[in-house]
């Protein structure tokens, strides 16, 4: 979860070792260590594919920086007026190794309680085991994992639920996945935050000729199968809306620069991995750009906005509110 997909890289196995630095695939083309995948469906095994956790660390820095702040204080309201309101009750759905926890609890007041949501029980450890202990006002914070697959959630499971809240994941959900987790949070009448879907825009500075066709290709990756993709954001507020949500929208955008030079290597490979997975015949023409993008990125001569937004969709209250 934590971003299936996208900017997201996985490791390929349960059992393989992630290895820092760059790889080759059978062609001799700098694909990097950590690559982007698909999730399966269902229950996790074995040979689910799971996130590097060296790469959601990489990430996180250029994540919390991203999350639209400006979203929290209509949300800090809601929760403030919660009825019956005895500590607040989060579920982090795709929670990766708990990146979104330690960004969000520290800016809320009160006792809170977070339920870890994931199907990669390595990731669920990181997650559990980096979780914050303390609220803005120095409340106790509390944790607790399940293991399972987000895109079945129910307003049952979430029953008592405060807020919902997800990082890179509504890209890579389905419309009806969507749909669902809207319904889902109507029928339990709370609050979803849900940062960082990508929205199909990259800027890459100095421009290149081939930076609008790797950009087409990796967006039309990212709709495989019945995936949303860049157009997941306006599927999700059309749900949230329809289910009877106030919905807002804000920008956060990555802005990559040579103090971001690692992630932005890792980010290039992936980027340009997917745009050749999708459209093979880009192969020669897209090993020359990566090597020359890679060498500015080393150099410290590029920079990169990749566009995000995060969502707030503030549900009717249950419970008389």
């Amino acid at each position: 979860m934590a971003g299936r997909g996208r900017d997201e890289m996985t490791t390929t196995t349960e059992t393989e070792a992630v290895v820092p630095g760059q790889g080759r695939d059978s062609q001799g083309r700098d694909t990097g260590t950590i690559r982007l995948g698909d999730r399966t469906r269902g229950e996790a095994t074995d040979d689910t594919t799971r996130y590097a956790p060296e790469w959601l660390e990489l990430r996180e820095p250029v994540d919390a920086a991203a999350r639209a702040a400006e979203l929290l204080d209509p949300l800090r309201i809601r929760l403030a007026n919660l009825p019956g309101r005895g500590g607040l009750v989060i579920h982090d759905l795709g929670c990766g190794t708990g990146s979104m926890g330690r960004w969000l609890a520290p800016r809320l007041d009160g006792p809170q309680h977070w339920v870890l949501h994931d199907r990669d029980p390595y990731l669920l450890h990181f997650a559990a085991v980096g979780s914050p202990r303390s609220a803005a006002d120095g409340s106790r914070v509390t944790v607790e994992t399940q293991r399972g697959d987000v895109a079945r959630l129910t307003a049952d499971a979430l029953a008592g639920a405060s807020l919902v809240t997800a990082s890179a994941l509504l890209d890579v959900l389905t419309p009806d996945e969507i749909e669902a987790l809207a319904a889902a949070c109507a029928g339990a009448g709370c609050p979803a935050l849900l940062t960082l879907s990508v929205v199909g825009r990259v800027e890459l500075t100095p421009a290149h000729p081939l930076d609008d066709e790797i950009t087409a290709a990796f967006n039309d990756h990212q709709r495989r199968g019945d995936l949303l993709g860049p157009e997941s954001i306006n599927a999700a507020c059309d749900a949230f809306a329809r289910h009877g949500a106030t919905v807002r929208v804000h920008p956060s955008a990555w802005r990559l620069g040579p103090d971001e030079s690692a992630l932005t290597a890792e980010w290039l490979r992936g980027w340009v991995g997917a745009a050749v997975e999708q459209r093979p015949e880009l192969a020669a023409r897209a090993d020359a750009y990566l090597k020359e993008r890679l060498a500015a990125c080393e150099a410290g001569e590029l920079n990169v906005v990749v566009h995000h937004s995060d969502l707030l969709a503030l549900a009717r209250p249950t419970g008389g509110a």
